[in-house]
C-alpha cells in the first residue's frame, strides 16, 4: 500500500530491497488514501482491505495531502489508515528510535546527549481520543459552536499493550517507563493503576512512571535513560515524533503496528516509516528511502520470522551510511548526496 505523496517513491526503494533479499515473496499492490479515493471513491476501498486482511504483512508509504483537514471525516486520505487499524485491531504501534554512530553529527542535538541513543516507543493505537465516542463538532442553544473528543480506554486496551511493553522490554534491556497525565485525566489514572497490576507478573523488568510532559523534556535532556517507553495513542503519536529528531531526521525511523493476528511464523502487521506523506517534496527524488526500507526489515523480523534476513537489511543500511551516502535531509559536509531512487540502489548493492 504506497499511498500518496513520497509514498510511492520510498516504497518502490524497499520493494527493491525486498526481491533482493527474498524473490520468492509474493505481493500484491493496493490503493490507499487519496490513490484508494481515486481509485475507489474512498480512502480505503473494500477490495484493498479484503487483500490486506489475506495477507502475512502489509508495506505502507504514507497518506494524506495538503487541504486534507478541510473535507468530510470519511473522505481524508489519513481515515484509511485508522480503518485499517481498527479492522486488523494492530494495538501495539513500536516506534523504535535508534541512532547510526554514522548520523551523530546529522542530529541537531549534542554529541555526548544522543551517541547510543537505543529506545522504543510503544504506543497504543486502536483507542484513546482518536477512536472514542462521542466526538464531533456541534452548535449549543446560544449558536456557538463547540468541538468534542473523548478520550477513552478499557481495562483490557491497556492490558494488552502492557503485556506487549514487557514482553518488549525482556528481550531488551528489562526497563519499562509508562508514560502518563494521571494527576489530571482519570482515564490516564485507569492507565496507571493496570500497568502497574501487570507489571507485577514481570518482577525481573523495571517499572517507572513519567507524565508526559515530564517524559518530553527528559526525553530532550537524557534520551539514553529510555529503553521500552509505553504510552497512549495521543501521546506516543506526539513523542515518538520527537523522539525521531534524537536520530538526526524523521526520514530514518521504522514502525511496526501488529495485532492479535498471526502468521505461521509471528505476528500479522502493518510496517510504515513515520515521516508522512510530505506533498512538498513528493515526486523530486528527493526523500530519504531509508525508514521504509528499515520497515521492510521490520517485517522480516516480526511477521515472517526471518530476523537473520531482517539483519542483512539493517548491516546493509549502515554500510552505506558508512559509505557517505547521505539523501537531502542527514546531509553533512564532506559526504555524497543521493536521491531517493540512488539510496535505493545503493542498498541492494550493499546486500
Amino acid at each position: 500500500m504506497a499511498g500518496d505523496g513520497i509514498g510511492p517513491e520510498v516504497t518502490t526503494q524497499a520493494v527493491k530491497v525486498l526481491r533482493a533479499v527474498l524473490p520468492e515473496a509474493e505481493t500484491v499492490e493496493a490503493p490507499v488514501g487519496l490513490a484508494g479515493i481515486d481509485a475507489r471513491g474512498v480512502p480505503l476501498p473494500d477490495e484493498s482491505l479484503a487483500l490486506a486482511r489475506n495477507c502475512d504483512a502489509i508495506l505502507f508509504g504514507a497518506v494524506g495531502g495538503p487541504g486534507e483537514e478541510a473535507l468530510p471525516r470519511d473522505k481524508r486520505p489519513g481515515t484509511s489508515l485508522l480503518l485499517l487499524r481498527e479492522a486488523l485491531q494492530l494495538y501495539a504501534n513500536f516506534r523504535p528510535a535508534f541512532l547510526f554512530p554514522e548520523l551523530v553529527g546529522a542530529s541537531s542535538f549534542k554529541p555526548e546527549v544522543v551517541e547510543g541513543v537505543d529506545l522504543v516507543i510503544l504506543r497504543e493505537l486502536t483507542g484513546d481520543i482518536y477512536f472514542g465516542q462521542p466526538r464531533g463538532i456541534e452548535t449549543d442553544a446560544s449558536g456557538q459552536r463547540y468541538g468534542v473528543n473523548t478520550m477513552r480506554y478499557t481495562e483490557s486496551e491497556i492490558e494488552r499493550v502492557a503485556h506487549a511493553a514487557f514482553r518488549a522490554a525482556r528481550q531488551r534491556r528489562g526497563k519499562v517507563c509508562s508514560v502518563d497525565k494521571a494527576n489530571v485525566l482519570e482515564t490516564m489514572q485507569l492507565w496507571r493503576e493496570v500497568l502497574i497490576r501487570v507489571g507485577a507478573e514481570y518482577p525481573d523488568v523495571e517499572l517507572t512512571h513519567l507524565f508526559v510532559d515530564a517524559a518530553a523534556m527528559m526525553l530532550m535532556r537524557t534520551p539514553k535513560r529510555f529503553d521500552v517507553i509505553v504510552t497512549g495513542n495521543m501521546f506516543g503519536d506526539i513523542l515518538s515524533d520527537a523522539a525521531a529528531m534524537l536520530t538526526g531526521s524523521i526520514g530514518m525511523l521504522p514502525s511496526a503496528s501488529l495485532g492479535e493476528g498471526r502468521t505461521s511464523v509471528g505476528q500479522m502487521g502493518l510496517y510504515e516509516p513515520i515521516h508522512g506523506s510530505a506533498p512538498d517534496i513528493a515526486g523530486r527524488d528527493i526523500a530519504n528511502p531509508l525508514a521504509a526500507i528499515l520497515s521492510f526489515a521490520m517485517l522480516l523480523r516480526h511477521s515472517l520470522g526471518m530476523g537473520d534476513k531482517a539483519k542483512r537489511v539493517e548491516h546493509a543500511v549502515r554500510k552505506v551510511l558508512a559509505q557517505g551516502y547521505r539523501t537531502q535531509d542527514i546531509f553533512q559536509p564532506g559526504k555524497t548526496m543521493v536521491g531517493t531512487a540512488a539510496m535505493g540502489d545503493a542498498v541492494v548493492q550493499a546486500l
